[in-house]
């Protein structure tokens, strides 16, 4: 492990669409490569949670949306959304949950260091969901763990995804039929033994993105663990919720996250 992972680098301060959260661009360190996140932070200096917010898609599908940590960071968080390797401006390639998962991990010791932060949660949108169970997989002292249309077998994501395949048998290295292990690799459901922070579960019943069997699957296994699990459906929502019913999850999650004691 690089010992100055997480280390902060660069601050610059962004227009924030809240004038009571304050947004920075950080550059940070994850395993020598240059990296950069954004930072939403309530205006003040009362300690609170953090929140690391890992997004979904790769490259420039899914990008970091300030307004949306923003959002979470009014809920009484210091917020952390890492962009990846590679992007805007950032070193190194993305990998799809391969390598670039050190981002992720880099980024929770990254919210450790800040003065401000207490207990951290973690949560992944779409593919940001295999993120958020491996982070939680690696750091135990994790308060809770949010998926939310997330992904949670890479394997499934290729066979169900046929306009990924071309991606991702690039950027993983092949298929899943000849290199399973390079799946399985990237599909916490074979290291849920080591999660020991409860996990809330969110998914839209109608989801064509990441199919509702990713959730399923997920709840199935941490139930037979004898896992703290919690599940929400929502069965007339897809992968993406009206904003009305956005907005009500959210206020939902983040008081499901507050509750959850070590």
């Amino acid at each position: 492990m690089y010992i100055n992972n997480g280390k902060i680098l660069k601050q610059t301060r962004f227009p924030s669409p809240n004038p009571y959260v304050e947004l920075t661009i950080i550059t940070y360190l994850s395993n020598g490569l240059r990296v950069k996140g954004m930072l939403a932070a309530p205006i003040g200096d009362e300690p609170m949670d953090g929140f690391l917010y890992l997004r979904g898609g790769i490259k420039n599908v899914g990008k970091v949306r300030p307004s949306r940590i923003a959002q979470f960071a009014a809920e009484g968080f210091i917020v952390f959304a890492p962009y990846y390797r590679g992007n805007q401006g950032g070193e190194g390639n993305e990998d799809f949950a391969g390598e670039d998962r050190d981002d992720a991990f880099a980024a929770f010791r990254l919210l450790k260091s800040l003065s401000r932060v207490r207990d951290i949660h973690i949560f992944g949108f779409s593919r940001g969901g295999v993120m958020a169970l491996l982070t939680g997989i690696h750091f135990p002292e994790a308060a809770s763990v949010v998926t939310w249309g997330g992904v949670s077998d890479m394997t499934l994501t290729y066979k169900e995804r046929k306009d990924l395949r071309r991606m991702m048998k690039r950027v993983i290295g092949g298929t899943p039929e000849k290199f399973p292990e390079r799946y399985q690799e990237r599909t916490p459901l074979y290291q849920l033994e080591k999660l020991s922070a409860p996990v809330l579960i969110i998914h839209g019943v109608k989801d064509h993105n990441v199919s509702v069997e990713h959730a399923y699957r997920l709840e199935r296994r941490l139930r037979s663990l004898e896992k703290p699990v919690d599940g929400w459906y929502f069965s007339e929502f897809t992968h993406y919720f009206p904003p009305t019913e956005n907005r009500k999850v959210v206020e939902d999650l983040t008081k499901w996250m507050k509750n959850q004691n070590k």
